[in-house]
């Protein structure tokens, strides 16, 4: 593949491990735009870090090629590492340097100094800034993400990779990460970013919904919404777990998972005689308060129809 646009572009990138029998990625094409804000989304095991490592030069692919900001992944690797930053889903910093020393540290790698790149840091950076003469390992779980996104981000890269990045942190500081990540974004950064939180599939300009190493599609938030093709109904009754086992039973259930103290249900079918008749039977089955209404799909609803619309033919990682 010779050089291209900026931004990211795969075409068939396949890597699997232990001599071929388990696959992690298989066949991904994908175009990300230069920056753009992208999201990766999918559950533990779907082959969001794999990706994220072939495309940072750390594993090579068995198949397929990439290139990063015009660059290719196998041929120009070095210039690929000195132009991209990489979080990696896991703490990775010296634990036993403070705030300071560590990004000093990763400045010098990159023949840089804190003070000239300041500029792009500043707005996370004063947050972490009370806790410079800490040691990594005594922050919080914010702060530590916080402090590994300045070092992610001190040589001015171009493209951002970030592997689950809230994952383990709390709420709050989940909420502040995606504003830093809006305001990168404005600079023109290209951003991706993988989560396993479907609710944070919104945030980003457009997704791609990953499961076992294959993309299964890739619009803006709102069009997957818009693409889900059934009715959706939340159901509701005092006993959830039973409330869900028999409706799983019934025989024009096409669907139906828990979601908190509600179930999302759809049918076989559109026939409007559908809801009565299934309210009907668990009324037969001695359940009480039930309530149903229709609802719009959400991001994990999508995900959900499409992992069981398709069928699994090999092993996965």
């Amino acid at each position: 593949m010779g050089h291209s646009a900026k931004g990211i572009l795969c075409e068939g990138l396949s890597k699997s491990f232990h001599r071929g029998a388990v696959t992690a990625v298989e066949s991904i094409n994908l175009k990300i735009d230069q920056g753009e804000l992208f999201g990766l989304i999918g559950p533990d095991g779907a082959g969001k870090t794999t990706l994220m490592r072939l495309l940072t030069t750390l594993l090579k692919a068995d198949r397929g090629n990439a290139t990063v900001d015009g660059l290719d992944i196998t041929e120009d690797y070095k210039m690929i590492r000195q132009t991209v930053g990489y979080m990696p889903g896991r703490f990775s910093l010296y634990q036993d340097l403070t705030v300071a020393e560590n990004l000093n540290f990763f400045a010098t790698l990159f023949n840089t100094t804190v003070s000239s790149n300041i500029d792009l840091i500043h707005d996370i950076y004063v947050q972490i800034e009370p806790f410079s003469d800490r040691r990594a390992g005594q922050l919080s779980g914010g702060m530590k993400q916080k402090l590994a996104l300045c070092c992610a981000l001190i040589h001015k890269p171009t493209v951002l990779f970030l592997d689950e990045p809230t994952t383990g942190v709390d709420v709050v500081s989940r909420k502040e990460f995606w504003g830093m990540l809006a305001g990168l974004r404005t600079l023109g950064i290209t951003i991706l970013v993988s989560t396993p939180y479907m609710d944070e599939a919104m945030r980003c300009d457009r997704i791609a919904l990953i499961q076992a190493g294959e993309i299964m599609q890739v619009n803006t938030p709102q069009g997957i919404i818009e693409s889900y093709p059934l009715t959706l109904y939340a159901v509701k009754a005092e006993d959830t777990f039973r409330l869900l086992q028999d409706s799983k039973a019934y025989h024009n259930t096409r669907s139906c998972f828990a979601f908190g103290s509600y179930l999302h249900l759809t049918f076989r079918g559109e026939d409007p005689n559908l809801v009565r008749e299934y309210m009907e039977y668990l009324y037969r089955k001695g359940h009480d308060s039930l309530t149903i209404n229709k609802i719009a799909p959400t991001i994990e609803d999508c995900f959900m129809y499409l992992m069981n619309s398709k069928p699994m033919t090999s092993t996965r990682l």
